[in-house]
């Protein structure tokens, strides 16, 4: 057995990063695009996600600071123009967001390395991918930021103010989930599909 008073026995981040995302799972994947002020687009995953409110709807996701020091892109974007998109992966899509999880300039456009069409989202000027079947179009509403260390993480509260979903997903009540066959986020290169679910009855 193993315990640590991080006070008394710091971890170096690595390996806390290493434990929290090995045990902290399967996590939801955002699938983000954000826009800098000269319209350069950018997107990217982030599987330290997921929704924080309902009335309003607020999403939350968590970039990191690079091992380097540095924010990645999305953050900066947010500071410059505070809207992002914030879609939901399935199965199809995966190889294409994994692509997008590759470090660009920042004027180089992930969605033209992914071979992703764009979409307009309304009410929001940053693009969305147009073959997702969910996407989420969010005003920044707040970002609380850790620290500017390495691996720092910066919690962002995203107020969806428009939805787009495919209707053979949504049929207004419910999610299809045999259809979005969503996926999940594991340690290392590993993500987990939705195929294998029980159910509980919450007791009264």
């Amino acid at each position: 057995m193993s315990e640590y008073r991080l006070d008394d026995q710091p971890l170096e981040a690595g390996t806390l990063y290493r434990l929290l995302s090995g045990t902290i799972c399967p996590r939801p994947m955002a699938w983000v695009a954000t826009q800098d002020s000269q319209g350069n687009a950018n997107l990217a995953p982030f599987s330290f996600f997921n929704v924080v409110s309902v009335n309003p709807p607020v999403l939350g996701f968590s970039p990191l600071q690079t091992p380097q020091g540095q924010s990645k892109d999305t953050v900066r974007n947010l500071c410059q123009v505070p809207e992002c998109v914030v879609h939901l992966c399935g199965e199809a899509l995966v190889e294409a967001l994994n692509i997008t999880s590759a470090s660009l300039a920042p004027e180089e456009d992930e969605f033209a390395l992914a071979g992703l069409e764009k979409a307009t989202m309304p009410g929001i000027r940053v693009p969305r991918v147009a073959a997702a079947p969910v996407a989420f179009g969010c005003k920044l509403y707040d970002m609380i930021r850790f620290g500017e260390q390495p691996m720092a993480g910066s919690l962002v509260l995203a107020e969806v103010v428009s939805i787009y979903i495919d209707d053979a997903v949504w049929d207004g009540r419910h999610v299809d989930i045999e259809v979005l066959k969503p996926v999940g986020r594991l340690a290392g290169s590993d993500y987990i599909r939705c195929t294998d679910r029980f159910a509980l009855e919450r007791p009264a």
